[in-house]
């Protein structure tokens, strides 16, 4: 009888992390000469009622997966974002600040929207330099790239063998996907509100499994 070798089908390495990464919900808008509500220099704006309705199809797509843990930021947008998975699946979120978003210095707020729908200079040489600290006060690309994978590497220490949601924010799945590809530092960046993508981390070890999936969200 001739042996036959079936393709491979992907699991996780033995110890490993399996991660989802969703981003918040939409938040509520800028508005010119008003600031969001801040929290440790961040921006602190609640959800849009648009984002709660995304944090409901979050919770309907994943409510069946086995979770073993749900993260959230220090930000409001991701607690809220979490809480209909949470009460789905009756666990209290854990908080990793290490993934709260980027610092975005004198454009936190809501400045920042602002500034790149009018393609300000500052945002412009942004995204041609790959590098956040060209906005005025921002932390740089190295410094958030470091954090996010300390508090990625983190939670995946605390959870081998495990299904892990974690509820972030867009610069922090770009960054993630990122360093997890070794690609361009804003390759990944523009994940939608609401969506979901999925790291497997195994020790120091990043892999992408998926980006950005909107399946859920209609």
């Amino acid at each position: 009888m001739t042996r036959e070798y079936p393709q491979h089908v992907y699991r996780p390495p033995a110890g490993a992390a399996d991660i989802l990464l969703i981003r918040h919900g939409e938040s509520m808008p800028a508005r010119p000469g008003e600031s969001f509500p801040m929290k440790d220099g961040h921006g602190d704006p609640a959800l849009h009622d648009n984002g709660l309705a995304q944090a409901r199809a979050v919770a309907e797509r994943l409510h069946r997966e086995p979770i073993s843990a749900i993260y959230v930021t220090t930000l409001q947008r991701t607690r809220q974002t979490a809480a209909p998975l949470a009460e789905r699946l009756g666990m209290t979120p854990r908080v990793e600040a290490a993934l709260r978003e980027v610092h975005l210095g004198d454009w936190d707020g809501g400045l920042y929207r602002i500034k790149a729908a009018e393609n300000d200079p500052a945002f412009q040489r942004a995204r041609e330099n790959r590098e956040w600290g060209e906005i005025p006060g921002a932390e740089t690309t190295a410094t958030l790239h470091a954090r996010v994978r300390d508090g990625l590497l983190r939670i995946a220490a605390a959870h081998p063998d495990q299904l892990i949601a974690a509820v972030v924010h867009g610069g922090v799945i770009g960054a993630a996907m990122a360093m997890a590809s070794q690609s361009d530092a804003f390759a990944f960046n523009g994940a939608a509100n609401g969506s979901i993508s999925r790291l497997v981390i195994q020790g120091d070890l990043m892999t992408v499994r998926g980006f950005n999936d909107c399946a859920h969200l209609g």
